[in-house]
């Protein structure tokens, strides 16, 4: 069984920065090295937005506009993990933030990021930038 762990959040002020993990178990080293995992949000009141995603085959990695030069996606594959390392943290970052995993099939497309292709999500870790 495929399970995510997201950890790392906290309380921040605003231009701080946080590190947030995810660790996948259930899937051996070499399965792990075919997937895209991705970082996924969602505020108070509001929809679950994307983040970042990173292919952990080759390490394509996608970012929304609202973070793009802030926070940097990398993949740990000898741990079977992914990080999120969020730098210059703005009060509108504020969110409860969830990891996810889809399993790469020959054709799919990891330029792009959607949370409707994700198969597996762990329960989400809470993020509060204080302005």
């Amino acid at each position: 069984e495929v399970q995510l762990q997201a950890s790392g959040g906290g309380l921040v002020q605003a231009g701080g920065s946080l590190r947030l993990s995810c660790r996948v178990s259930g899937l051996t080293v070499n399965v792990f090295a075919d997937y895209q995992i991705g970082w996924f949000r969602q505020a108070p009141g509001k929809g679950r937005e994307v983040v970042s995603c990173i292919s952990t085959s080759d390490g394509t990695t996608v970012y929304a506009e609202s973070v793009k030069g802030r926070f940097t996606i990398s993949s740990d594959n000898p741990r079977n993990t992914v990080h999120l390392q969020m730098n210059r943290l703005k009060p509108e970052d504020t969110a409860v933030y969830y990891c996810a995993a889809v399993e790469r099939t020959p054709y799919y497309d990891d330029t792009e990021c959607r949370y409707s292709d994700m198969e597996e999500w762990g329960k989400g870790t809470l993020v509060t930038v204080s302005s």
